[in-house]
C-alpha cells in the first residue's frame, strides 16, 4: 500500500521554515488543521501531549509526530522537509529535517498501527530519506513518498 493513500499532494511541505520542536508543531497543526477542518489548537494539543510521552523522532533525521483524533474521519498524513534541522531531542541526538505528521481517528486501533510503522519503515530506508533530502519541492517529495518501492516497504 503505497503512502499516498495518507498523505496528499497539498500536504507536503517542502522547505518548512522553524526554529523549534513546538515551532514545527504549531507549523505542522496549522497545515493539517486547514487540510482536515480540524481544530489547529486541539491538533497542536494532541501533538504535544504525544511529544511529553517521549520524542517521536526515530533516528537519522527523522520524526513522525502522530496523535489520535476524536473527529476524523480517516487516517490523515503530512510530510515536511525543514529548511534547517532542529532538535526534537531524538535517542541518537541527531537534529530532525524529515518530518511526517500522522493523525488517525480515535478508533482507528490497528490501522494507526500498521500507518505507523509503514511510515517508520519507509522513512529510515537510507535510499528514500536521501532521495526526500534532495527533492526541493513538492511534486518532487510527493513522487518519492508515492514510489513503488515505497508501497513494498
Amino acid at each position: 500500500m503505497p503512502l499516498t493513500d495518507l498523505v496528499a499532494p497539498n500536504a507536503i511541505l517542502p522547505a518548512l521554515k522553524v526554529n523549534s520542536k513546538k515551532q514545527v508543531l504549531q507549523e505542522l497543526a496549522a497545515r493539517a488543521a486547514v487540510l482536515t477542518g480540524q481544530s489547529e489548537r486541539a491538533i497542536f494539543e494532541i501533538l504535544m501531549q504525544r511529544e511529553k510521552l517521549g520524542s517521536t523522532a526515530v533516528g537519522n533525521g527523522i520524526a513522525i509526530p502522530h496523535g489520535k483524533m476524536p473527529n476524523l474521519t480517516r487516517l490523515f498524513g503530512l510530510f515536511a522537509r525543514l529548511d534547517r534541522p532542529v532538535d526534537f531531542e531524538a535517542l541518537d541526538g541527531q537534529p530532525v529535517d524529515l518530518i511526517f505528521l500522522l493523525l488517525a481517528p480515535e478508533g482507528a486501533g490497528a490501522d494507526h498501527l500498521k500507518a505507523l510503522a509503514r511510515v517508520a519503515r519507509l522513512l529510515r530506508d537510507s535510499t528514500v530519506a536521501h532521495k526526500l533530502r534532495a527533492s526541493r519541492d513538492a511534486e518532487a517529495l510527493y513522487a518519492v513518498l508515492a514510489m513503488p518501492s515505497a508501497s513494498a516497504a
